[in-house]
């Protein structure tokens, strides 16, 4: 018995089903899981939000990144007048501890529940300007 033209192209498509279906997603999988952990351009309000805390007034030049995967990582770095980070760090995070070996001018670092953890390191770059960076990371 001679086969129907359109059986060839109903086992054509079953075999790409079957075949070809598992082998996208795999290669959709591979794709996804190259992407995991990158570090990405993020808006600072957010991830002040995620710090608990919130950029100063008078914040310049903040750059904020995060990277996600099975914990958080963000960080913002941002200028602020010298003369206003006690004040703010102290409005922002008034639970912070001094920092064990601080390598910078001012370090403190604060623990919310042991699930979230944030580091800000304070470095005062001149009479007037000082370089404040936070991170923040979840567990």
């Amino acid at each position: 018995m001679k086969p129907r033209p359109w059986t060839w192209v109903w086992v054509s498509a079953l075999v790409t089903l079957f075949c070809g279906g598992p082998i996208a997603v795999l290669v959709w999988g591979a794709m996804a899981w190259s992407e995991i952990g990158e570090t990405k351009q993020v808006d600072c309000a957010e991830m002040m939000t995620f710090a608990r805390g919130s950029l100063p007034a008078s914040a310049g030049d903040a750059r904020c990144t995060a990277a996600h995967w099975q914990d958080t990582r963000a960080t913002a770095e941002f200028r602020m007048p010298r003369a206003e980070v006690a004040g703010w760090l102290e409005a922002t995070y008034p639970t912070g501890e001094p920092a064990f070996g601080c390598e910078q001018d001012r370090c403190v670092d604060v623990s919310y529940d042991e699930t979230l953890y944030v580091r800000v390191r304070v470095a005062y770059e001149d009479g007037v300007t000082a370089l404040v960076r936070v991170e923040a990371f979840d567990t």
